[in-house]
């Protein structure tokens, strides 16, 4: 099932489940108070007697978490291989996962405007990357329970302000400004997604590809990520973990390729879809 958050020609915002070529809206207030519910209630929040065609709505974040968004630094090898060349440092890579935040303030819906401000910085980076949602509070849980606290996936970009990311030494103030995580288009069930670590991902600019590979290709498996950050600390209903991004960011490329006013970024996740912004600098 693909779930979304959706805002109706009156300005009304709901969330819904997508059928074909219609969203069916879901009554609860919003799709975080859905995913909050044990798993046989959920469908009975699901309204029989209305259908609205897809293209008469519009699409907002699925899902705004309560807390910041969890995310992994340097979780594939050839994208931890171009960043330490890029940045003249010896490759090593971590034991463990490398967890940062990014502020909930920052997410973005699909196919909205991403408004960047030049004087910050320019050097705006963008990064694709597949999103865990979890559904169900949890704490301790081992690798082997991990997929079962999965409530589905999504795409998140973790743009970045580069030089804002290397002033700051740690990573939260470059990628937490507003409008640098959008995410969606919507989040598609752990049960049609099967097996998370066999996906094509990857990201186009103004529809050239700078990113292709699979979800295969992490360091550290979901199962793994989630059996990490849970020791010691709860996952609540909502939590978004996004995974790391793969090889081809701006930064490292040669000469780097930032961000520009009026670029499209596409970025594309097998059994998900396209999460495409468009970008405002000013």
């Amino acid at each position: 099932m693909r779930f979304v958050t959706f805002r109706r020609a009156d300005g009304r915002t709901q969330p819904g489940v997508v059928e074909g070529d219609a969203v069916r809206p879901i009554a609860t207030p919003t799709l975080l108070d859905y995913i909050a519910l044990a798993p046989h209630e959920r469908i009975a929040w699901h309204a029989a007697d209305e259908l609205l065609p897809l293209a008469s709505v519009t699409l907002e974040a699925p899902l705004r978490p309560s807390r910041n968004v969890f995310c992994v630094g340097r979780n594939y090898l050839e994208h931890a291989k171009e960043g330490a060349r890029a940045l003249g440092r010896e490759l090593k890579l971590p034991d463990v996962p490398t967890f940062f935040t990014k502020a909930p303030s920052a997410i973005a819906g699909p196919d909205a405007t991403l408004h960047l401000q030049a004087e910050i910085s320019p050097e705006y980076d963008f990064e694709a990357e597949l999103a865990v949602v979890i559904g169900a509070r949890c704490k301790n849980v081992s690798e082997a329970d991990a997929m079962h606290v999965i409530f589905g996936y999504t795409a998140l970009n973790d743009v970045t302000a580069r030089d804002v990311q290397r002033a700051h030494v740690q990573w939260f103030k470059g990628k937490s400004l507003d409008d640098t995580a959008p995410l969606g288009p919507w989040i598609v069930s752990a049960d049609e997604i099967g097996d998370p670590q066999a996906l094509a991902i990857g990201f186009r600019l103004n529809g050239v590809q700078k990113q292709h590979s699979s979800t295969g290709n992490m360091i550290f498996h979901i199962p793994r990520l989630i059996a990490e950050l849970s020791r010691g600390m709860t996952l609540e209903p909502g939590d978004v973990i996004a995974t790391g991004t793969p090889e081809g960011v701006g930064f490292a490329r040669t000469p780097p390729e930032f961000l520009r006013d009026g670029d499209v970024m596409e970025v594309e996740i097998e059994k998900i879809g396209v999460l495409r912004n468009r970008v405002a600098i000013g």
